[in-house]
């Protein structure tokens, strides 16, 4: 574990610096933007008309066509992108509309940009956000949960998928109304092509006392079980680690963090795991199924 950091770290330093940067130019821009509100003419003649809206559109193309290729790549920098791409139809519209406003386009301008500009602008926002979070919803733990999880019959389903409901009960002739009871619990769901695939699930743990008294006896066992499989796992992991090869990877560290930091560590952390599972939802020739763990918690002054 790291020493205790002393003094203000670069990382600091340069993220203030940034922020009052940041502070100064929009504080710059106020009396800017009266100025310019003030003294600008109403109308002005102005040469390389064409050039400068046949650029911005050249611009534009390329940006679709970058985040076309940067999607089909997976690259992280299609979420940028996206987000420039979004920008750019904004400022599209805006000018497109302000410029021919009284004129002959005038409603023209304004319902493409109505209609085609800031929608497809939004939805490459939207489309944006959804890459880095991969939708990464938590919520707690609840004694539903806890019947699937410890249900033999739901879990053999929910390793099967996909598949469909005739692959599903050549295993298990009482599929159905398991099934039945799983997609009813959000565990699972039949897609378009007829098969059933299994919706990951994100629970934040709670202590059994947020329970009613009458399962938190149930509560405890559950847990109690749960954390003695991730030993066993680790412990498993722990004697085979020089056998994994590339399919293996791993990182400690110790920092000092408030809770709000670990909160926020956390829910990114959780958007990652979205976003990088997202890339290959089923099982492919080239993915092996991997154990991902991430805890935080106290460091102890000493391991007893």
């Amino acid at each position: 574990m790291p020493g205790r950091p002393r003094g203000i770290s670069v990382d600091l330093v340069s993220r203030r610096l940034l922020l009052a940067l940041l502070a100064a130019i929009a504080v710059f821009l106020v009396p800017w933007t009266v100025y310019v509100g003030v003294t600008l003419p109403e109308r002005f003649d102005t040469g390389q008309w064409r050039f400068a809206w046949v650029g911005f559109d050249v611009v534009l193309l390329l940006c679709f066509a970058a985040a076309v290729v940067l999607g089909i790549r997976r690259s992280r920098a299609t979420v940028p992108l996206l987000a420039a791409t979004a920008t750019l139809l904004f400022c599209d519209a805006w000018f497109d509309a302000a410029l021919d406003w009284g004129g002959p386009d005038q409603w023209a301008s304004l319902g493409t940009a109505l209609a085609a500009e800031v929608p497809i602008a939004v939805f490459l926002l939207l489309r944006a956000r959804s890459l880095l979070s991969g939708d990464a919803r938590q919520r707690s733990l609840t004694m539903g949960d806890i019947a699937v999880h410890t249900n033999p019959a739901y879990q053999r389903l929910l390793g099967r998928m996909p598949a469909t409901t005739a692959e599903l009960r050549t295993q298990d002739p009482s599929a159905d109304d398991a099934l039945r009871s799983l997609a009813h619990a959000g565990y699972a769901h039949r897609a378009r092509d007829g098969r059933w695939h299994s919706v990951p699930q994100h629970l934040r743990e709670t202590n059994p006392d947020q329970f009613p008294a009458a399962d938190r006896s149930a509560v405890t066992a559950y847990l109690d079980a749960k954390y003695d499989r991730e030993l066993r796992l680790f412990a498993w992991a722990a004697q085979r680690r020089t056998t994994f090869g590339e399919w293996a990877a791993g990182s400690r560290a110790g920092m000092h963090l408030t809770a709000k930091d670990l909160a926020e560590f956390d829910a990114q952390y959780l958007e990652l795991v979205h976003r990088y599972a997202s890339r290959n939802p089923e099982p492919t020739s080239q993915t092996r199924e991997l154990a991902l763990r991430f805890y935080a918690f106290p460091a102890p002054e000493k391991l007893p």
